[in-house]
């Protein structure tokens, strides 16, 4: 069969469709993917030859009576356009939205031509493009049984947040370290922001550097681009041993290497984590719609896997205390490391394509 998955935007929508993707290629099938024009989806996909890679127009809905209305309608007219083309020569059997509003054209244009449709939210409370979109599809695959409250159930199916190939491969701890240029018999921190990293979790880190040098611990810092420069002079500074860069493509090397993370609570990062047992400081983005980042977290928290901080909290003491007392008590992180693995769905990405397959086995003549 040939599927379309539309999954740009942010690293949340685009990684897990990549996972989806890969899974649908490995049982012989072909698929499209579909990304926006932002630079950390051509990062992403600039080596992935398996997949057609097409890029649409993707904007986020502004306010009804702004002015901006009128360009998200012109954006939105190009991509279904576009997305219609495409379908014409490519012919899909399906058509999966990751979520975002680069999702609703594609699931449109789906429409259109009478082609079944899946929409998969990972975060445990929709934004508003997929509160949108789960009106024009046949079914919502969800990565946190608490979403079901959103939208009609019947039409829903929990399948958890799909992981990519990549990441489903632990390197051996030391040989990870290595790749990092740190030392074998530390405690290892991973501060992470998301896929363009988080200003405000650097500036919480960086600032109860003083406090944490007491610990025999080191960092892998991904800072984003803003503030590698000053991130890299601090541990400097403060004697820590530290590996940062704004970005590290092979996560799989840094999951590997952590004993313990502070991070955003997007859904991708939350599930990547429990994927790899890392106990974690999740401090949720502030301002992320519908607070869904908040509720994320949560969920981690009362799994046991995670200890949640409010960004506006993450002061010198607040963060250090946390950071002393977790990475000195290894039974407590043992815990936490459990506590992330049975949270974690193994199998989401196989999940999904199942989910594709058997609807379009049951509907398609």
């Amino acid at each position: 069969m040939n599927f379309v998955i539309a999954a740009g935007g942010t690293g949340g929508h685009l990684f897990p469709g990549i996972a989806v993707g890969e899974t649908l290629i490995s049982r012989g099938h072909k698929v499209m993917l579909l990304i926006s024009r932002k630079e950390i989806d051509a990062l992403a996909t600039q080596e992935r030859h398996e997949f057609q890679i097409e890029t649409i127009p993707g904007v986020g809905l502004p306010r009804i009576f702004s002015p901006a209305i009128f360009g998200f309608l012109n954006q939105l007219r190009g991509a279904f356009a576009q997305c219609r083309s495409l379908y014409g020569s490519f012919l899909p059997d399906a058509v999966l939205g990751m979520g975002g509003f680069t999702s609703t054209a594609p699931i449109l244009a789906a429409r259109f031509h009478g082609v079944a449709t899946f929409l998969h939210e990972s975060n445990a409370i929709p934004g508003k493009a997929n509160r949108l979109n789960a009106r024009l599809v046949n079914r919502v695959l969800l990565g946190f049984d608490e979403c079901c409250l959103f939208f009609p159930k019947k039409r829903c199916e929990v399948t958890g947040t799909p992981v990519r190939t990549s990441l489903t491969q632990r390197i051996p701890k030391n040989d990870a370290l290595g790749l990092f240029g740190l030392a074998a018999g530390m405690k290892t921190l991973l501060v992470m922001g998301g896929s363009q990293g988080a200003h405000g979790i650097n500036a919480a880190i960086l600032n109860c550097l003083p406090a944490l040098r007491e610990l025999s611990m080191q960092v892998i810092h991904l800072t984003g681009a803003q503030d590698e420069a000053k991130a890299r002079e601090a541990y400097a500074q403060a004697g820590i041993p530290a590996f940062v860069a704004a970005f590290h493509h092979r996560m799989e090397e840094a999951y590997s290497a952590a004993d313990v993370a502070v991070a955003r609570s997007g859904a991708a990062s939350v599930t990547e984590l429990s994927y790899f047992g890392i106990p974690s400081i999740l401090i949720p983005y502030p301002f992320a719609a519908e607070d869904h980042q908040t509720l994320n977290a949560r969920i981690a928290e009362r799994a046991g896997a995670a200890i949640v901080l409010a960004e506006s909290d993450a002061g010198r003491e607040s963060l250090a205390s946390i950071l002393r007392r977790t990475l000195s008590d290894p039974g407590q992180l043992s815990a936490m490391s459990a506590a992330a693995k049975r949270m974690g769905v193994r199998d989401a990405a196989e999940k999904v394509a199942d989910a594709l397959l058997q609807y379009c086995q049951r509907h398609l003549p």
